[in-house]
């Protein structure tokens, strides 16, 4: 007799939303965790010091927010709030400073009139498409592989919008630039495109840029307030309340398969647990092919494209306890959640070269969250929990600035971080002063925290096209969240539409899990 319907390897966000909308339907659901608490990398604390609130990985949930799949959780039920920071999305420069206002379609424009006039009235067109294509494209990308329905639906809504969405769709960052004859556009969307590990040259990379700018301009960067682990938290409350069962301390070291049909797991303490329907792996794809499932059972050009699988950069993240706000040189900075830092698109352009080259880069680029800002519970009133990363290559060949050795050792992470502190101090004199106490996570604590992070590696693998949409993880996989053992789904970022907290990739290895089971 089976122990449960289903067993969810990974209690990730992926995990939790698969777990969540099965239980939805009746199923007895196991989350089996190897790490000592639910959520991945949505998980916050005190890491750096008492009263400072940190996330250990992500913070702020654009996607998550406009996420239809994460909206029809209804998860403000079982205690998440959001909260919203006075200005989304800022990015400083010697010029000027380009930002997003959501309240205000006309301060971002006028904010990039301030690098070349009619800047302003080139994003208002962008985000014209963006009200037209964006909740209709964004519910497309969200959907299992292929959205046939919602493509269709998509052509019908905005059929005039879809060749000039298909033509930037394709485009490099570099080509999208061209649309602004100042620094202020360009770096709005450049900034945003360095979220993922597309160099600026690369296909696909405008796309990427769009979407998480015109995300800032309609919904914002929101924060669940208290921490990013109360998003778990809720995750974690909903599965309960529908009798789901999570057990942390728990590590998945098989998937036993007879017949062709996945029929329970084994952990690392002997023990076996059967399942009715199916197992759900919320891990990366090498775990679930390389390591819990035996080679026999994968096609031989599956097996291929697997060693060919590229992940994306590898990330280098510090956390500080600021006694004050931090002083930047640009005014509308300080109210800024999220600040890009990086001069100009010259230098963002050299950044990612020398990551492309296998080098640390000597002046990085930086994504940074000032959390007190964006939600004033993170820490004391008139000081600041703050947290920046960079991406640095998964393989170091050398530092295009000096000494680090790419080991990421003690000296490493504290090299690194002075470097990241540099950057910040350019453009913010006398931050370094503030600083009262930092953490340094490095490539190889991220993945020690959480094994899907291998290498650092935040979003489940490239987000180059080659590696995209049906080719996701591998050629023959078909968006990867069916696998070739029946019963058995990949349900994390490795799979399509991929990385970021929006719970598609569990939706859509739930949903094949029960559309397969027998009724």
């Amino acid at each position: 007799m089976a122990d449960c319907d289903a067993v969810v390897i990974g209690a990730g966000p992926n995990g939790l939303v698969a777990a969540n909308l099965l239980a939805d339907h009746g199923w007895r659901v196991l989350v089996l965790e190897a790490q000592s608490e639910p959520g991945g990398a949505v998980r916050s604390g005190e890491l750096v010091a008492p009263g400072f609130v940190a996330d250990w990985g992500s913070s702020f949930y654009p996607l998550g927010f406009a996420s239809p799949v994460l909206r029809a959780l209804r998860l403000e039920e079982h205690g998440l709030a959001w909260v919203q920071p006075p200005l989304p999305l800022a990015h400083p420069s010697p010029s000027g400073c380009a930002f997003v206002d959501r309240t205000d379609l006309d301060a971002t424009a006028a904010s990039l009139d301030v690098f070349a006039t009619g800047d302003g009235d080139t994003w208002r067109k962008l985000y014209r498409r963006w009200e037209k294509l964006g909740p209709t494209f964004l519910d497309m990308l969200l959907s299992p592989f292929p959205p046939v329905r919602r493509a269709l639906r998509l052509g019908w809504v905005a059929n005039v919008h879809v060749p000039w969405l298909t033509w930037f769709a394709l485009s490099s960052l570099r080509r999208a630039m061209r649309g602004f004859d100042g620094e202020g556009g360009k770096l709005l969307l450049a900034g945003n495109t360095m979220h993922t590990d597309l160099a600026p040259d690369a296909s696909s990379g405008a796309l990427f840029g769009w979407l998480l700018a015109s995300l800032a301009q309609d919904v914002g960067f929101p924060v669940p307030e208290g921490g990013a682990g109360r998003l778990t938290d809720a995750f974690v409350a909903r599965l309960g309340s529908k009798g789901g069962e999570i057990r942390c301390d728990t590590t998945v070291t098989k998937i036993d398969v007879e017949k062709g049909h996945a029929v329970g797991v084994r952990t690392a303490d002997g023990t076996q647990i059967a399942v009715r329907h199916g197992v759900l792996a919320d891990t990366s794809a090498a775990s679930l092919y390389q390591q819990l499932l035996d080679g026999e059972h994968l096609p031989w050009r599956v097996r291929r494209g697997l060693r060919r699988f590229r992940w994306d950069h590898a990330t280098v993240k510090v956390d500080w306890a600021l006694d004050g706000k931090v002083p930047w040189s640009e005014a509308p900075v300080g109210r800024a959640g999220t600040v890009h830092v990086g001069d100009s698109v010259a230098d963002i352009e050299t950044y990612s070269a020398q990551i492309q080259r296998g080098l640390v880069p000597e002046r990085p680029f930086l994504i940074v969250g000032q959390m007190t800002t964006a939600d004033p519970t993170r820490s004391p009133p008139g000081t600041e929990a703050m947290w920046a990363y960079t991406h640095v290559p998964q393989m170091v060949m050398g530092d295009a600035g000096d000494g680090i050795t790419g080991l990421w050792d003690d000296a490493d992470a504290q090299r690194m971080a002075d470097r990241m502190e540099e950057q910040i101090e350019r453009r913010a004199p006398g931050f370094r002063a503030l600083v009262k106490a930092r953490t340094v996570i490095t490539p190889t604590h991220f993945e020690t925290q959480d094994p899907n992070l291998v290498g650092g590696a935040i979003n489940g693998g490239t987000a180059a096209l080659r590696q995209q949409l049906f080719l996701r993880p591998v050629p023959g996989l078909r968006g990867g969240a069916r696998t070739f053992v029946r019963g058995l789904y990949l349900a994390s970022a490795a799979a399509h539409p991929g990385g970021g907290v929006h719970g598609a990739c569990g939706a859509n290895a739930a949903h094949l899990a029960l559309r397969d089971a027998p009724d």
